[in-house]
């Protein structure tokens, strides 16, 4: 097997990861949040539900691009192939992005508030 053909194969692996990151993280987030609601714990249910299903995306995105980059940059090193690569980590870090906001209600490079700290 050449170089090539193996690294294609790692790809498509570390893609197979990335699809199941998001498919069991909200499956997960899911059952968190009905189990809640059916135990009607008094909890909000919500934005514990988001935040969680929000994580299962994002880590599954990091994975999605981890595998573009191996697939377009360690097989096909064309400049048409690295242009897409550079459009789909843009818009995969602009979701990341979003998502990171969402979640913790700040961008990633700020810091952390002292009352966020402090709930």
């Amino acid at each position: 097997m050449q170089v090539a053909e193996l690294l294609e194969h790692v790809g498509s692996a570390i893609d197979v990861v990335g699809v199941a990151c998001i498919v069991l993280g909200a499956a997960v987030s899911t059952w968190i949040a009905l189990d809640s609601w059916r135990r009607r714990t008094g909890a909000k249910i919500y934005e514990p539900y988001r935040r969680n299903l929000g994580r299962s995306i994002l880590l599954g995105l990091e994975f999605l691009v981890a595998a573009d980059i191996i697939k377009t940059v360690a097989v096909t090193p064309t400049f048409t192939s690295v242009g897409v690569l550079a459009i789909i980590v843009l818009i995969r870090t602009f979701l990341s992005w979003s998502l990171q906001l969402e979640i913790e209600g700040r961008w990633p490079w700020q810091k952390e508030s002292p009352t966020a700290t402090a709930s």
